[in-house]
């Protein structure tokens, strides 16, 4: 394959990575495997450009790219509507996705399973048209985020600390909200304090990730109304494992799922794989099943699941 690798200099691990002797450890490993490969090594601001250049290049059929979730985020929608194949090198704090694809979390190691790799389509959603790669969410995640913005860290361990310090924060001040929604056919009209949308079901791990990414599915999940004691219950559910079995989440599964929030709110904001946006009152949440290409090394088995959706 020709392939057009992106690092984002300003990425978690790469922060303290000799990137000279990563390129070259990355053309290396590619040849070796019968690939064209050609590095860019950008700050954060010039990530984006750069791989849309990469991606609309002639003869380019790959885009490999090298960063925390949000990099990793915009790089799947950038192959996905180049219809060119994606490499994920998980140089950020969570690396969700990369858990995701069973890929090697060790920025160096994964230069060998990505060379070695085979194409696989796997499933992509979106948000009134935005893609994301792992999920889309509102109430307490988005607080959350915003709290962590708000603080200083200047690595890995101090971004941990800021997460905890916000979830903490939201833990003693949970917002409440209304909203309408329409999914596989059930409609509802709600307070909440918490609604996600995920990119095919989560997993039992405590960082909420899907074990398979091609289940053709979204994972609806919604938060009633919650105290401080029900947050700490929900966290400490989500610790076991348990997301599902707390009373007070629902959770099903949907091809596509709307949501209208019906009350005019300031500054109302969403989280789309870790980045917070802004808000539209109506969002339109859709599974894009089979349509993004990656490098796996563990092709993932397309598995069955029910038509209704699973709820509780």
């Amino acid at each position: 394959m020709n392939l057009f690798a992106v690092f984002n200099r300003d990425g978690g691990t790469f922060r303290t990575t000799d990137m000279d002797a990563y390129c070259a450890r990355a053309v290396e490993a590619f040849r070796a495997r019968g690939h064209e490969i050609e590095c860019h090594v950008v700050s954060g601001d010039q990530v984006v450009e750069t791989m849309e250049k990469g991606a609309a290049t002639s003869g380019v059929e790959g885009l490999i790219a090298g960063g925390g979730d949000g990099t990793i985020s915009a790089a799947a929608g950038i192959a996905w509507k180049s219809g060119i194949a994606l490499g994920v090198v998980p140089a950020g704090t969570m690396n969700l996705f990369a858990r995701s694809l069973k890929l090697p979390l060790d920025i160096w190691q994964v230069l060998d399973a990505l060379a070695s790799a085979t194409p696989e389509n796997i499933d992509i959603a979106s948000a009134n048209g935005r893609s994301f790669v792992h999920q889309f969410s509102a109430g307490m995640h988005a607080r959350l985020v915003r709290y962590r913005n708000s603080m200083t860290f200047a690595s890995r361990l101090g971004k941990i600390r800021a997460s905890t310090r916000a979830a903490i924060g939201v833990m003693f001040n949970p917002p409440e909200f209304e909203v309408e929604f329409k999914a596989e056919g059930k409609v509802g009209h709600r307070k909440v304090s918490a609604i996600s949308v995920s990119n095919n079901e989560f997993g039992p791990d405590p960082l909420m990730y899907a074990d398979s990414l091609t289940r053709g599915h979204l994972g609806f999940y919604i938060a009633d109304p919650l105290k401080p004691a029900g947050v700490a219950k929900l966290a400490l559910d989500i610790l076991r494992g348990r997301l599902k079995e707390n009373p007070s989440v629902t959770a099903m599964t949907a091809t596509e799922v709307e949501l209208h929030f019906p009350r005019e709110r300031h500054d109302i904001r969403c989280v789309i794989d870790g980045e917070l946006l802004p808000m539209d009152r109506d969002v339109l949440l859709k599974i894009h099943a089979g349509e993004l290409k990656v490098l796996v090394n563990e092709p993932q088995q397309r598995e069955e699941i029910e038509q209704d959706g699973s709820g509780i």
